[in-house]
């Protein structure tokens, strides 16, 4: 009797000690987390940044394009300008030459004989004014030029205008494209990173295969031939498939535009009834479907793409009832929106 008593005491001292270990577990635990959403708000941060940094360089590309235009529209103006001027010009000119010429045979009628006196007077005073008219002529021939010259100079500084603008949006344009061409490197990684996941998850399977840059699963993994109802035990398949996402999508950064396209394809046997008129209908209903039920579990309806393909896009020529299952297939891809 006494053993036994003395046995209850001991294991009723043993609980302090479980209850030490949850302790200073909790707190590790604690801590681990408290690190985490401290390099998550920097991470956030530095996404916001950059971010930024893309959206300002977008609206300087669009307030150069502008400023590009209205001056080749004033430039053009500019030159129809210059060329009525130069028209101008040439006709005053001609005139004023008409004027010289009239003039001179005005002045050579001085040495005529007495009886042409009031012929030489009316001449005296058309060589007058012939002579205030190329005076005139002459001013305005002046101010032409200068005219011209002025818009020359304004046709020289708007060509050098354009030509800095260009350089600018040349240089912009080749940034923006190295940016988004580490976006889609950066995206490439992560779908990597998705597809080696998704193997592990779902392992080795007939059924279930990588082709390319796209995952694929058959559509009797997922729904019922001629239907487009997922079957019970396909949310398994998909809540695997929904966990990767979610991880992953933790892990990808803000300003990378990623969706996941669902692509739904059929073989090339016709279907007709009064729920599915063609293929198409069967197909997109099918993509639908697993949209729906990606978004129930938690992924944004903003990252989910619904793609419909028909009989259009097989992966395998033929007509054996192997080939057609192979065809009657589910996609997912990881891309850019």
């Amino acid at each position: 009797m006494a053993s036994l008593r003395t046995r209850r005491d001991r294991s009723l001292n043993v609980w302090p000690g479980y209850v030490d270990a949850l302790a200073t577990l909790l707190l590790a635990v604690v801590f681990l987390l408290t690190i985490f959403v401290v390099g998550q708000f920097f991470l956030s941060q530095e996404i916001t940044g950059r971010d930024s940094v893309l959206n300002r360089l977008n609206r300087q590309i669009a307030d150069l394009t502008d400023l590009l235009a209205l001056e080749r529209s004033t430039r053009r103006a500019q030159e129809e300008k210059a060329s009525n001027l130069r028209t101008t010009l040439l006709g005053t000119e001609a005139e004023r030459d008409k004027l010289k010429e009239q003039a001179g045979a005005a002045a050579s009628g001085d040495n005529r004989q007495g009886e042409l006196d009031k012929q030489l007077v009316a001449e005296r005073a058309t060589n007058a004014r012939a002579a205030s008219q190329i005076d005139l002529l002459n001013e305005q021939i002046g101010a032409m030029r200068r005219q011209l010259a002025a818009l020359e100079d304004a046709l020289a500084a708007s060509e050098s205008r354009d030509r800095e603008s260009q350089a600018r949006i040349a240089d912009l344009g080749s940034r923006l494209n190295v940016a988004l061409a580490q976006k889609v490197q950066e995206l490439a990684r992560y779908r990597s990173d998705f597809f080696g996941r998704l193997r592990q998850i779902l392992g080795n399977r007939s059924d279930i295969r990588v082709v390319g840059d796209r995952f694929v699963l058959q559509s009797e993994v997922l729904f019922p031939a001629g239907s487009a109802s997922l079957k019970p035990e396909a949310a398994p398949e998909l809540d695997r498939i929904a966990t990767a996402i979610l991880d992953l999508s933790k892990q990808i950064p803000a300003d990378i535009p990623w969706v996941l396209r669902v692509d739904g394809h059929t073989d090339a046997r016709p279907i007709a009834s009064s729920q599915f008129p063609s293929n198409w209908s069967l197909s997109a209903a099918r993509a639908i479907a697993v949209v729906q039920y990606m978004a129930g579990r938690g992924i944004p309806p903003q990252r989910l793409l619904a793609a419909a393909f028909g009989e259009f896009q097989p992966i395998e020529a033929g007509t054996s009832d192997d080939v057609y299952a192979r065809n009657r297939r589910i996609e997912l891809k990881l891309t850019e929106r």
